[in-house]
């Protein structure tokens, strides 16, 4: 075998053990650094109109202390 070949087999080899590799972790592996493969999708969190509005009067009652406190 030429200094070629023995490198060549050895790049397959590396090349088929970073393949097995992101198939047990989930990442892809490439020279240049890592990416995942599957991106975690995020639920949308909604909230009710209920919620919204207990929040929205919570924060009004906050601006009215505040208010109160500076005059």
């Amino acid at each position: 075998m030429s200094l070629k070949d023995v490198l060549s087999a050895i790049d397959a080899e590396i090349t088929r053990i970073e393949q097995a590799r992101a198939l047990l972790t989930g990442t892809v592996t490439t020279r240049r650094g890592k990416k995942s493969a599957t991106k975690p999708v995020k639920a949308k969190r909604t909230m009710s109109p209920e919620a919204r509005e207990r929040i929205a009067d919570a924060q009004r009652k906050r601006w009215a202390a505040q208010k109160k406190a500076t005059k």
